[in-house]
């Protein structure tokens, strides 16, 4: 993919090289000299910009971008560069860093954002899951779909354990799309059975969230 990534602080530069590392084409764009730094990652293009103006989203051809990330450290420059990403140049999927944990109400499709990444959430989250058990944890939002990515480490006595992964009748718009088991990543099948301690992974919409729970954890009672 062609991937532009707006903002070449240690988080761009950190992102860049992750995805060249995965074979991708990454373009740098940085509106301050002093962070134009092409040594640090030379796999990629640099481009000496303001990515918050039309005329520099042209010229680097942003268009032609598979995926655009506004990664810079201003949350007001992360927003405008998804909204032109989107809207002025149709780029599929535009992902947004949130800085401040107060402005991730903004970041949803009606600014162009596609998936926002909060990292005082994101620490929360990963907190959560490392320590918790028998209770759902989200870890992502999903905003173009409204959809969630949770985790729930099951408890010895949830009500599925030793039973196949066909016998959970998980609720519409919910989806089971991995299992963590030690340090194995499993993808499910049907026949695959439910061991006490697996780290389940759902896609799901928000609304289905405690139903998803609730059949899981067989806590009927949250559904009330």
């Amino acid at each position: 993919m062609r991937i532009a990534i707006a903002g070449a602080g240690n988080v761009g530069r950190s992102i860049a090289q992750e995805l060249i590392g995965n074979g991708h084409q990454v373009m740098l764009i940085e509106r301050a000299p002093a962070q134009l730094r092409p040594e640090r990652v030379p796999e990629a293009e640099w481009i000496l910009a303001d990515a918050c103006e039309v005329s520099s989203l042209e010229e680097a051809d942003v268009a032609g971008c598979d995926v655009v990330i506004a990664a810079t450290g201003d949350d007001k420059a992360n927003l405008v560069c998804s909204l032109l990403a989107k809207t002025e140049f149709a780029v599929n999927r535009v992902v947004a860093r949130v800085n401040r944990a107060e402005n991730e109400w903004l970041f949803t499709e009606q600014w162009g954002v596609d998936v926002s990444v909060s990292k005082p959430r994101l620490m929360a989250a990963l907190v959560e899951e490392a320590v918790t058990v028998g209770d759902l944890v989200r870890l992502m939002t999903f905003r173009q779909g409204q959809a969630n990515l949770v985790e729930i480490t099951l408890p010895s006595d949830a009500p599925y354990v030793g039973e196949p992964v066909r016998s959970v009748p998980l609720p519409h718009d919910s989806a089971l799309v991995a299992i963590l088991r030690g340090k194995r990543v499993l993808v499910p099948t049907p026949d695959d059975p439910l061991e006490a301690a697996d780290e389940l992974i759902f896609i799901c919409t928000a609304e289905v969230e405690d139903e998803v729970r609730a059949v899981v954890l067989g806590k009927a009672a949250d559904l009330g």
